[in-house]
């Protein structure tokens, strides 16, 4: 498997993708802000197919697109909470732009579907290169940000009694997802950017772990789940992003297994504790 060059290209560009979406995924879930990668990838599909169009590449029409839309939804902050309707209807209107460009694009007749589901065995070593940018900077701009950000999701009142510029935090942390997005969708499809995106910080999270060690923890899931997807689509011969599809509602059914099993086994010790020292008292 790995003495063809195309799949070296492509486990390089799913680690490369996977270690951004983790811990970038990690915070949506943790704020409650996972309807932005759905939003900023339906919006970033139109940027898409617009690039193609004019005959750039489709990754600087998908990260262009979303990171529009990223910053504009920074901006507006708590505005478009609870607009189901008004998003909905962008959205709609974003992949029915996507959907005239695509019309009008009679000679790549196969770029509705690598945009929509993903084509990582066609990532090509220039995009290996962009791609390898991208996740730098998103790494190093998390991590600065990694701190203020975490206070600002679990207590944002207070954080911004604090000092901390929390509006700021809100569209820098929007633009990484939009770049996160961008770089997620060449490997599984703006239809199914939540798979790596959502789905292993998910399961992390569920386990109750330590903030760093989720992170590392919700990057390293990434990794497996996106290699794990490439060597099974290498085994049977079926998309690479219905298997990582899968193996992420896999890994998050077992990431409840395993909290239930550690809460179940904590209540069971805290009561034999508490046994304990009632017949102390006796």
């Amino acid at each position: 498997m790995l003495e063809y060059d195309f799949m070296r290209t492509a486990f390089l560009a799913a680690f490369l993708v996977a270690v951004v979406c983790g811990p970038v995924g990690w915070f949506l879930v943790l704020r409650g802000q996972t309807f932005a990668s759905h939003a900023l990838s339906h919006v970033g599909f139109a940027g898409a197919t617009g690039a193609l169009l004019i005959g750039l590449s489709p990754l600087t029409g998908l990260t262009a697109g979303a990171l529009g839309a990223g910053v504009l939804m920074g901006l507006a902050g708590d505005r478009v909470a609870g607009r189901d309707v008004m998003i909905g209807l962008v959205l709609s209107v974003a992949m029915g732009a996507g959907a005239l460009f695509l019309h009008f694009l009679t000679h790549s007749a196969s770029a509705a579907t690598a945009l929509l589901f993903g084509d990582i065995l066609g990532i090509s070593s220039s995009m290996l290169g962009w791609l390898a940018i991208l996740s730098g900077g998103c790494l190093l701009a998390l991590g600065g940000m990694a701190r203020p950000l975490l206070f600002a999701s679990l207590q944002p009142e207070l954080a911004e009694a604090k000092g901390v510029r929390t509006a700021l935090l809100d569209v820098l942390f929007l633009a990484l997802v939009a770049i996160a997005t961008a770089e997620c969708a060449q490997i599984t499809g703006v239809l199914l950017v939540f798979t790596l995106m959502v789905a292993p910080a998910a399961a992390i999270l569920r386990l109750g772990l330590p903030p760093f060690v989720g992170l590392l923890a919700a990057a390293g899931l990434a990794v497996v789940e996106a290699w794990g997807g490439l060597m099974l689509s290498w085994q049977t011969d079926y998309p690479t992003s219905f298997w990582i599809a899968v193996l992420g509602g896999v890994g998050f059914l077992l990431a409840g297994l395993v909290a239930s099993w550690l809460n179940g086994h904590a209540q069971q010790a805290a009561s034999d504790q508490a046994g304990a020292l009632d017949m102390n008292d006796l």
